[in-house]
């Protein structure tokens, strides 16, 4: 008998409490040991039109619903008594008529009106109004292409009347996954794949057909057209893009949407790691598209892009993963640019192999830096690195004997590192012709060469000293394995892309670039926080016609996404021309309106922080999955005193603490990085604070503005964007200039 789990089932699990989920668990683990046992205790649900639906008991209150037929046992849902029997009342699981995929479906009749929740204030009953005729959103669509899109028979109705976004919001929380992402696609203007998918058959059809009836010379010619028209047909029914030749032996649960919230168990270890992490959905439901990206076999370097909340670390883990299977006599390497996201993505690595745990003898997750210090010392020696403070007190040494110049130290200093030390600049005609990306002050020949002096002596000094840095560690370990047969690494995944510098992505190149399915890039232009932006295909990769963008966001509310998405651009480009276009991103749940809150002053920020970190625990939310995050470590001691204020023990994130159970966590927003918390509280967004007035100050050139600024919003962009369900953001004085874009939706 085939044993599953619905994605129902892991999500309605995760909101038990810690003892009810530990006998769920101990049922969940009888029934996969023994689907039949006589010791299960199945009641037949009489009431639910879909008469395979039983439950068991767990406990004296607690229900489990299972779908059971003589072939598979599917674990639906579990709940207290009365919950889960409703529940299984408005549901049946059904093959869909289109498109072969097994649904649970809603059933409409139990549906009197679809509500449009207000979180907070209830229901809103409209009062009456003059009568206003309004154009329905899918009035263009044929009934064939929503059924195409996978939406229930029994729902095209109540989908032809939608007349409004808060409409259509409030009705895909009853359809399946794939309905419900085609129809928001719909509604803002974009086209479902799976829409794409059947015109391109049918334009191929035709063009077969056209043929066929243009071109045939004879019986023989006609009926070798015909074969190419039944060819194309058999390789999309394959696909399951047409529905009239597939098989009925054709098992509805092995469909790509199936699988998104079908899983087959198929051991006791499997079981553990899906039902250990239950709100990690991602380490056993794949959205196709996604799969596709993980699957898919590249001619070169390749890069999948995407808002916050669309999955990229996903892609990147799974990634990983499949090179790891599909490559068994190499090593592959997951990499970011952070020890704090390497910490994340270890632990988020060990849930998804746990039951294979050979794999991560060939497996390795690092960050970059850790990575190149390691690799350095084995082929040189330990490094002596350079730190800020060093360079600063060595240029203004240099400065004391200098002709005098405008510049400060500051800026010389900056200038050093991003431009002479990045890209290991060491001659005054290399630094005259090189093009400042990302230094918006200009300066002319006669200036550069005028710092260049001073520059010089810095290069020096640091080479007389033993001195290296980072970005000096990398381009020495790239001239040592460009070529080489000897690579430490065979497949490169590296997850927040964005932010790695031009020395690192040298050092990928020469380990990755050349060898099949080498280098594979995650991330997000608009999330960018780290590093100035400089051209890949200066350095060697070229992902041109290998770059992806992902556009579901199954992380982030509609609400929140809909209001971070006010702090950027609809499009952000990188230095080598290519575009990732934001505005067609959609969201598949609805969620609390984002909270917006200036107050008077620090204590009465704190006092309202803390009531509403407070309201969210006793609502359900576990505490560590509460996050406050503030601009920098200046603003700390207010996230604590919030916290303390609140009653619950708290964890600061450094570069090296792990987010810890039983503890809030505090962070800063460049260490809120890669991080997701159910609920987040984005404090301190002072003016003068966002944006940072330091920064700000620190200016020598109007046109470096224009990059403070865009980083800026970026910080806040990444802020807000951690959270899931719950957002607040907060000012205790005179509010920053970004919160009215928040508020602007």
């Amino acid at each position: 008998m085939q044993f599953l789990i619905a994605d129902t089932f892991t999500a309605s699990l995760a909101r038990l409490t810690r003892d009810e989920q530990k006998a769920v668990k101990t049922a969940a683990f009888d029934f996969q040991l023994n689907p039949a046992s006589s010791g299960m205790q199945f009641h037949k649900l009489e009431k639910s039109k879909d008469k395979n639906f039983w439950s068991v008991r767990v406990g004296s209150d607690i229900r489990l619903i299972v779908h059971k037929t003589q072939s598979s046992l599917l674990l639906c849902y579990v709940d207290h008594h009365d919950k889960a029997y409703a529940w299984a009342e408005r549901r049946k699981l059904e093959t869909h008529p289109k498109t072969g995929a097994a649904q649970l479906v809603e059933i409409r009749e139990t549906v009197k009106e679809i509500a449009i929740p207000v979180f907070g204030l209830g229901t809103i009953s409209s009062p009456p109004t003059q009568f206003v005729e309004e154009r329905a959103l899918f009035c263009d669509v044929s009934d064939d292409d929503l059924l195409i899109c996978g939406v229930p028979t029994d729902w095209l109705d109540e989908v032809r009347r939608v007349t409004t976004e808060d409409k259509l919001l409030g009705l895909v929380e009853h359809l399946p996954a794939e309905a419900s992402e085609s129809l928001l696609e719909l509604a803002t203007g974009g086209m479902p794949s799976a829409l794409i998918e059947m015109e391109e058959y049918k334009h191929r059809a035709v063009e077969a057909r056209r043929v066929s009836y243009s071109s045939a010379q004879s019986d023989r010619e006609d009926r070798t057209a015909w074969m190419q028209l039944d060819s194309i047909h058999a390789e999309y029914a394959a696909r399951n893009v047409i529905d009239r030749t597939i098989p009925e032996s054709t098992n509805p649960l092995s469909h790509p949407d199936a699988k998104r919230r079908f899983r087959v168990i198929t051991s006791v270890e499997e079981l553990e790691r899906a039902l250990e992490f239950p709100w990690d959905k991602w380490t056993v439901f794949l959205h196709p598209e996604q799969k596709k990206l993980v699957e898919r076999e590249y001619s070169g370097p390749a890069r999948v892009s995407g808002s916050a909340g669309t999955g990229k670390t996903i892609v990147a883990l799974h990634r990983a993963v499949f090179l790891t299977h599909k490559y068994p006599d190499t090593r592959v390497l997951l990499a970011t640019f952070s020890e704090t996201l390497s910490n994340a993505l270890h632990d988020r690595m060990r849930r998804l192999i746990g039951n294979e745990p050979r794999l991560a003898e060939r497996l390795e997750v690092s960050s970059l830096t850790t990575l190149g210090i390691r690799l350095y010392t084995q082929q040189f020696g330990v490094p002596k690195l350079l730190a800020r403070e060093q360079l600063a007190a060595l240029i203004s040494d240099i400065l004391g004997s200098a002709p005098p110049t405008k510049f400060s130290v500051s800026f010389l200093a900056d200038e050093w590192w991003q431009v002479v030390d990045a890209w290991q600049i060491s001659t005054w005609e290399a630094y005259r012709d090189f093009r400042r990306l990302g230094r918006k002050t200009r300066l002319s020949e006669k200036v550069r060469q005028s710092i260049w002096s001073i520059f010089e002596q810095a290069n020096k000094r640091v080479a007389a000293g033993d001195l290296v840095t980072n970005a000096a560690i990398f381009h020495r370990l790239a001239g040592k394995f460009d070529g080489s047969i000897r690579s430490p690494f065979e497949h490169i995944v590296v997850d927040e892309s964005q932010d790695i510098t031009a020395a690192q992505l040298q050092f990928l190149a020469a380990l990755g670039s050349g060898k099949p399915e080498g280098l594979f890039f995650a991330g997000d232009l608009g999330q960018r926080i780290f590093q100035t932006p400089f051209s890949w295909k200066s350095v060697g990769v070229d992902i041109r016609g290998r770059s992806r963008t992902l556009t579901v966001n199954y992380r982030t509310s509609h609400q929140i996404r809909q209001h971070a998405d006010h702090l950027l651009g609809p499009e952000v480009s990188d230095v080598d021309g290519l575009t990732e276009v934001r505005k067609g991103t959609i969201s598949v749940f609805n969620g609390p309106t984002p909270e917006i809150e200036s107050f008077s002053d620090h204590g009465a920020e704190t006092s309202a922080v803390s009531t509403w970190i407070k309201t969210r625990i006793t609502g359900g939310v576990a505490i560590h999955e509460v996050g406050v995050i503030v601009r920098s470590e200046a603003e700390l001691p207010r996230a604590k005193a919030a916290v303390e204020a609140a009653g619950y023990p708290y964890c600061v994130l450094d570069d090296h603490m792990r987010i810890a159970t039983g503890r809030i966590c505090i962070c800063t927003m460049h260490l809120a990085k890669g991080l997701e918390f159910r609920s987040v509280v984005v404090m301190a967004c002072d003016d003068e604070i966002v944006p940072s007035q330091p920064r700000i100050e620190a200016v020598t050139d109007e046109a470096d503005l224009e990059e403070v600024y865009a980083t800026e919003r970026h910080l806040l962009y990444v802020a807000v964007t951690r959270a899931r369900d719950h957002l607040l953001v907060t000012s205790g004085g005179s509010p920053s200039e970004f919160l009215d874009d928040l508020r602007s939706c």
